[in-house]
């Protein structure tokens, strides 16, 4: 797969846009958090409000995986205030208007970008660990994302512990 594009397994590339409120969100910046990124195509569409209610429905179950979720969508910072206010919803939406960002995450080989949806879940170490893009249509069920999302924690305690064994034993080869 082309550099352009966000590979599992591999550094997740940086980006920063604005959240619905104007306020600059950088992906960096949530460094040592897994993050979770949930692309949509659109606001107001039925699938899409659907997908976000939801997830506004279930945000107790998302904050207990001390993830970072933010949604990802074109469109501007007042449309996406607008349909946040109006769902009640409680995560960030970030403005990705010309779809710069949405293509290096949601990138399809068959079909164009706004006939998809993508889950990105990324690692505290900055890895993308998950990227499922499916058509706009479907959408994934909660604990699907949530599941993925405590995969990425368990991932990372898994490789601390290590670390941590790793460091034990040259201690005690001394």
């Amino acid at each position: 797969m082309s550099e352009n594009f966000a590979e599992v397994g591999r550094k997740a590339p940086d980006f920063t846009l604005q959240t619905e409120k104007g306020e600059i969100w950088r992906l960096s910046d949530h460094l040592g958090s897994v993050v979770t990124l949930l692309f949509y195509p659109q606001n107001e569409t039925l699938v899409c409000t659907k997908q976000m209610c939801s997830v506004r429905d279930h945000w107790n179950d998302y904050v207990e995986t001390k993830s970072v979720i933010a949604a990802v969508s074109p469109g501007n910072c007042e449309e996406h205030l607008n349909f946040s206010a109006k769902y009640n919803l409680p995560l960030n939406i970030l403005a990705d208007q010309n779809r710069v960002i949405t293509r290096v995450y949601g990138y399809h080989w068959l079909f164009p970008l706004n006939f998809m949806r993508t889950i990105v879940v990324i690692d505290a170490r900055g890895i993308l660990r998950t990227r499922q893009t499916m058509l706009r249509a479907f959408r994934p069920s909660d604990r699907q994302v949530i599941t993925e999302i405590l995969r990425a924690r368990g991932d990372a305690l898994t490789q601390k512990y290590e670390n941590l064994r790793s460091e034990r034993r040259k201690f005690s080869d001394v």
